[in-house]
């Protein structure tokens, strides 16, 4: 499905953000990218849809070559990609359902989307999703009046509006207490399951990603460390891509959240 052939990105600082990276995802699989800040996980994400411009190597999602499209294809690409951001993302004064909406810029034209004149099929797509994320009563409040685990559903449901085959998650749960980023973990690879969507999901707690996903790769200094499933996880897995530390309550953390 989606498939990164020596995928390389250099800063003009000089900086190596990503080394080469080779990357298979199947459809339907999700993943976590873990590694420490500055590993390539945010950089990695962002070249696979060009908001960041890769500096050599290929991308392709389901055949197509995404590196090598102009910007007509490209934005025709992006439908295929949908993204969930750290920071939401949202227009404040904007409605919920305005929100879930904006999504389908990249299928409706500019005078529609300008005047927010959306084929009725669309709302009706718009009503399922929030009902499915657990928002469909407030479809009609501001953006601006929810909580932050309530913007990250909103976020979710304008990603799958997109009706994209690869989802692009950006540390979907740093700004959110543990039961409510165990919430959105769950409701993330539940609607992947749902839809055969495969997933790459930037984040920063270990014991999370063991938790919820099918497959976890270890980012470092800009190259794979580890690929492999979350159970074989190891005290010098661990060490390898993030150094040396004590991960024993890292280790003991996720076999007491199994049992």
């Amino acid at each position: 499905m989606l498939r990164l052939e020596k995928l390389t990105k250099v800063y003009r600082t000089g900086d190596r953000a990503l080394d080469a990276v080779d990357l298979e995802v199947p459809k339907g699989q999700v993943i976590a990218l873990i590694g420490p800040s500055g590993a390539g996980k945010s950089t990695l994400i962002r070249c696979i849809n060009r908001l960041v411009e890769p500096t050599s190597g290929k991308v392709f999602i389901g055949g197509e070559e995404i590196t090598s499209l102009g910007a007509g294809a490209l934005r025709k690409a992006r439908r295929r990609m949908g993204m969930i951001f750290q920071e939401y993302a949202l227009v404040e004064r904007l409605t919920v359902m305005e929100n879930v909406l904006s999504g389908r810029l990249g299928y409706v034209g500019f005078w529609r989307s300008f005047f927010r004149k959306y084929p009725q099929s669309d709302v009706d797509e718009a009503f399922r999703l929030l009902d499915r994320v657990g928002l469909v009563e407030m479809a009609d409040k501001r953006a601006d009046e929810l909580s932050g685990g309530q913007r990250q559903r909103v976020g979710i449901a304008r990603a799958l509006i997109q009706d994209p085959a690869l989802l692009l998650v950006d540390e979907p749960t740093a700004s959110l207490d543990p039961k409510t980023s165990r919430q959105i973990m769950r409701l993330i690879c539940e609607l992947c399951a749902e839809r055969g969507l495969a997933a790459i999901i930037n984040i920063h707690d270990v014991a999370l990603a063991q938790m919820f996903v099918q497959r976890v790769i270890g980012l470092n200094k800009g190259s794979i460390a580890f690929d492999g499933a979350p159970d074989s996880m190891t005290e010098d897995t661990l060490t390898m891509i993030y150094g040396e530390e004590d991960w024993k309550a890292t280790i003991a953390k996720v076999e007491d959240e199994a049992a």
